[in-house]
């Protein structure tokens, strides 16, 4: 998810039909959060397929929450395209109708989740694989402020659906009808406040339990059961620290299993068990913008952002009972913005803040190369590739070595999309999936073709 201080830009609400539904709310965890009984249902807005529906195979992809099914933005797909023609790899299909907003996709058991502004609600749509709408179903106002439209990624655990709209309010669906089973806001519940451009984290589903990351005077980070959407453990405040924009991640080391995160002005670490808040690391961006999800390897966390703030690596030590961090190396220059980082054999790899792509060494954070690229963007990583997305509509492919910056391919999105170009890029089973605002493009990336 991504958030800039740029001025607001105009946006398109989608199309929308009314209808009724019903709204099933799990006990004690409140009044609902819908702003009326309209539920969005068909007829959806047909997807532009760009191959005869007999060709297009369905997809067995599998990225069920941000940033992957590992949550370091890898792919474990193989036999891709090793470089594309000028205008890009086969467009598959364009789905339309899914709202303004900068979610990324999430993808499992045949459907493709994602969320966005639709009239006056945030709406979560599931897709099949080849850009139907199945369902859609409110979750809570839209966001209409600074850069209107969604931030957090749907989550799928299993038959579930787990989604946060920029206001804090929390939603499980079922998957196959999209039905509400329980709402809860975490703002309200832990007497936080929203942040200026709304909250965007992505929820982390913990066995049992679902993370989120409220902040302010009461608490940082809570766990609610997954099932029932109430409360079963609350850290302490972290100095009173509203939310960040990061999304969490959930790490097991040396027999602890902690949940990392970024506050609006700090690094934090939190015990996954008992809600222990173990260690606050100060780390304050201009306008209190951390999004960088934690990244962690072999007790080393790499933590980013940007306005200059730059880039730390801190080691994680557990001494019995206690946890703590020390720092190793920072890089002022690598100021990851909004954009997300991956780490390959030994490297990292992102763009800074001014749109310069870095390669730095994982153990001295020694600068192997910086280099304009496609400019300021995300990327996700498969087969040896590095496959970019900047917020001005260029997707990139790059080769992933440390050697020097060596671009292959890139393309342009179609003109259609509002607003700037900020969801992450998507790589299973054969296909690269790109949202920008109320559309998703489905390209064929296979080296054989689209994987049947």
């Amino acid at each position: 998810m991504t958030i800039s201080r740029r001025r607001p830009m105009m946006w398109a609400a989608g199309n929308w039909i009314g209808s009724t539904v019903l709204l099933v709310l799990a006990a004690g965890c409140g009044p609902g959060i819908f702003d009326s009984d309209a539920a969005l249902g068909p007829p959806f807005p047909k997807p532009i397929s760009a191959v005869p529906a007999d060709e297009l195979p369905e997809s067995d992809g599998y990225w069920p929450r941000f940033l992957g099914p590992t949550g370091d933005g890898i792919s474990t797909d193989t036999g891709l395209l090793r470089e594309w023609p000028d205008d890009g790899p086969r467009l598959l299909w364009t789905a339309r109708g899914i709202g303004e907003g900068y979610s990324s996709i999430s993808l499992a058991d045949g459907r493709i989740l994602t969320a966005g502004n639709l009239g006056r609600q945030t709406v979560i749509t599931a897709m099949d694989t080849r850009g139907h709408i199945l369902w859609q179903t409110p979750n809570g106002p839209a966001w209409t402020g600074s850069y209107p439209g969604t931030r957090s990624t749907p989550t799928i655990d299993g038959d579930r659906i787990y989604h946060q709209n920029p206001h804090g309010d929390i939603v499980c669906l079922l998957a196959e009808d999209g039905s509400v089973q329980w709402t809860a806001n975490v703002l309200n519940r832990f007497g936080s406040r929203n942040i200026r451009w709304a909250l965007a984290e992505s929820l982390l589903i913990d066995g049992p339990h679902v993370i989120s990351t409220p902040g302010g005077p009461n608490t940082a980070v809570v766990a609610l059961d997954k099932m029932t959407g109430q409360t079963v453990w609350q850290s302490e405040s972290a100095d009173g620290d509203l939310a960040g924009y990061a999304s969490p991640a959930l790490i097991e080391y040396q027999g602890r299993r902690l949940i990392l995160t970024m506050t609006a002005q700090a690094f934090i670490g939190v015990d996954a068990d008992e809600g222990q808040l173990l260690w606050r690391w100060p780390h304050r961006a201009s306008y209190d913008i951390n999004v960088l999800t934690p990244i962690f390897h072999e007790g080393r966390m790499f933590i980013s952002s940007g306005y200059g703030t730059g880039s730390q690596m801190l080691q994680l030590i557990v001494d019995g009972n206690q946890v703590s961090v020390q720092p190793l190396w920072s890089h002022r220059d690598f100021d990851n913005h909004q954009d997300g980082a991956v780490l390959i054999d030994g490297y990292l790899y992102g763009s800074s803040h001014r749109g310069t792509w870095f390669c730095l060494d994982w153990e001295t954070g020694a600068e192997q190369y910086r280099d304009r690229g496609i400019g300021k963007g995300s990327v996700t990583y498969a087969d040896g590739l590095l496959f970019m997305l900047s917020e001005r509509f260029r997707v990139g492919l790059a080769e992933c070595t440390p050697e020097e910056y060596r671009l292959i391919s890139e393309f342009r999105l179609p003109d259609q999309g509002d607003g700037r170009s900020w969801a992450y890029p998507v790589v299973s089973d054969g296909r690269l999936y790109i949202r920008h605002g109320n559309y998703l493009y489905c390209y064929d990336v296979a080296r054989d073709g689209a994987s049947t």
